[in-house]
């Protein structure tokens, strides 16, 4: 498609337009119809696509740094390996986009909507999720350091395996998402939704979990060294072999003695002295000094 010397495409109908290569640097597509629109390894480095419909454009491996991209509609869009370092997606809609690979370093999500996107070994450092929705998302894999998550909602969304050491996930909706194995030492998780969400072999070591609700969570064989539960809600919590040593769990709601019964280690916890006595009584070996911690549980 020839390209006009000034790059203005402001309201223009392009849909299904071909820009394969293309150098649009610069360019101008103020909410412009970019539907089905092919623009594949095109360079639209620091491009104006405001309010832009890109419904199933294939964006694989694109320029994209630098853009603006507020309120675009990237519905089922294709930016696997695109470049898209530092634009602004505010408002952006990316439901069931695929971002496989994308590199997303300091973008500005704010308000987007990733439900059902393919988010699997994404750059996402840096960004600003602020009341970003990534319901049902995947991010397996994603890198998520010095991420804004206060307020995110993850519902459903596989997290596995995903590094969010010291994040601040304060009130985040981590409802039945999918967190084992997922690496949260000394995360900022305070009045979080962890409803029903799966955390077995998760690593909380020095995480902050007041007035948490984990209902119904699992955490079996999770690492909860060192974490501070006070007044969150724990009721039909599975705490099949976690590690409390520790840990804070004064105040805590509707804990049980048969939930802390199958824990993996009480030692050094802080417990209600009612439930302390009755647990000393009946379980002595919780309180033992367990064995030395596997060196790579403290990474």
């Amino acid at each position: 498609m020839d390209i006009p010397e000034k790059k203005d495409f402001r309201g223009a109908n392009l849909q299904e337009a071909n820009f394969e290569k293309a150098d649009l640097r610069g360019a101008d597509f103020y909410e412009a119809n970019l539907r089905l629109a092919n623009l594949q390894g095109a360079n639209l480095h620091s491009a104006n696509l405001y309010g832009a419909n890109l419904h199933l454009a294939n964006l694989q491996g694109t320029e994209l740094g630098g853009t603006n991209l507020q309120g675009a509609n990237l519905h089922l869009a294709n930016l696997q390996g695109a470049n898209l370092h530092l634009a602004d997606l505010h408002l952006a809609n990316l439901h069931l986009a695929n971002l496989q690979g994308t590199d997303l370093y300091g973008v500005n999500l704010q308000g987007a909507d990733l439900q059902g996107a393919d988010l699997q070994e994404a750059n996402l450092q840096e960004a600003n999720l602020e009341k970003t929705n990534f319901q049902g998302a995947k991010l397996g894999g994603a890198k998520l350091e010095g991420a804004y998550l206060i307020g995110i909602r993850f519902q459903g969304a596989n997290l596995q395996g995903v590094d969010f050491h010291e994040a601040n996930l304060q009130e985040a909706n981590l409802q039945e998402a999918n967190l084992q194995e997922a690496k949260l030492e000394r995360a900022d998780l305070i009045e979080a939704n962890l409803e029903s969400a799966n955390l077995q072999g998760a690593n909380l070591q020095g995480a902050d979990l007041q007035r948490a609700d984990l209902y119904a969570a699992n955490l079996q064989g999770a690492n909860l060294r060192g974490v501070d539960l006070e007044k969150a809600h724990l009721k039909i919590t599975d705490l099949g072999k976690v590690d409390f040593q520790g840990a804070n769990l004064k105040g805590a709601h509707h804990l049980t003695m048969d939930q802390l019964s199958k824990v993996k280690t009480l030692y050094n916890a802080k417990l209600e002295e009612e439930l302390f006595i009755s647990l000393k009584g009946k379980y002595p070996s919780l309180f033992e000094v367990p064995e030395p911690q596997d060196p790579k549980d403290q990474e």
